[in-house]
């Protein structure tokens, strides 16, 4: 569903705190990959998801410790980390309301047979922490002559570097960066993009010119993914410090 720009975030071993905890499983999607995304439902993506307490859904409880000592962050209840979802005709369900799922499924394949799945920590594709940076987009947007909105690639933090060179972030696979006072950052890989980037993050619409530019210019990937060394807090505006 769409994402939201936060203006601080907790970076922990698992990912971003409060992140994707919540997916829907499909019966007709793969054992490899079973999650019901906007390549099923491209109107998916103007969902809008929202916590109940955004509170409870900011930082963990023990948020001092963890940032101090590294100890695993603990999450708030269940039921304080809940969701309601407006969906773009302006209904709102909770998330967890069979009929939330009777409207995902309109207009597609009968044999999505959705269910919903919860986790402590965020759901995601590959690695703890995705990031891209904003010249990337930029220079995405002058190969294909279209205005490339960076949501289209859903990282967890973008990037403004000081090199105006996109995809500068390839660089450092196998390198370090310090986020802020506290957060370290182990780059590891190059992030494989499908066709969610295709995804206008307004309307729904795809574009195919920009995956096509990505596998033929930049052998298809744009972005990078990392894991978290050392855990705290990412507050928007914060330095990026290359450490090795």
């Amino acid at each position: 569903m769409r994402g939201e720009e936060l203006d601080e975030i907790f970076a922990g071993f698992a990912g971003v705190y409060g992140d994707r905890l919540f997916a829907f499983e499909s019966s007709a999607s793969s054992k490899g990959f079973p999650f019901f995304t906007g390549r099923d439902q491209r109107q998916m993506i103007r969902y809008r998801p929202r916590f109940r307490d955004p509170r409870k859904a900011a930082q963990p409880i023990n948020r001092a410790e963890a940032e101090q000592s590294n100890a695993n962050p603990i999450s708030a209840k269940p039921e304080e980390l809940m969701i309601d979802v407006e969906t773009p005709d302006g209904k709102t369900f909770a998330i967890s309301d069979a009929a939330l799922i009777d409207n995902l499924r309109a207009g597609i394949d009968a044999k999505h047979k959705l269910t919903l799945l919860r986790s402590d920590k965020a759901i995601t594709d590959s690695r703890p922490i995705s990031i891209f940076s904003v010249q990337s987009g930029k220079k995405l947007g002058e190969e294909t002559g279209i205005e490339v909105d960076k949501r289209r690639f859903r990282a967890n933090v973008y990037l403004d570097l000081e090199s105006a060179k996109g995809f500068k972030e390839n660089e450092f696979v196998g390198r370090s960066l310090r986020i802020g006072p506290r957060v370290v950052v182990s780059i590891l890989e190059r992030d494989p993009r499908c066709m969610m980037i295709t995804l206008d993050p307004e309307t729904a619409e795809k574009t195919p010119a920009i995956l096509k530019k990505v596998a033929q210019a930049h052998d298809g990937f744009a972005g990078v993914y990392g894991a978290i060394l050392a855990e705290g807090m990412i507050r928007k505006g914060d330095s990026v410090e290359l450490l090795d």
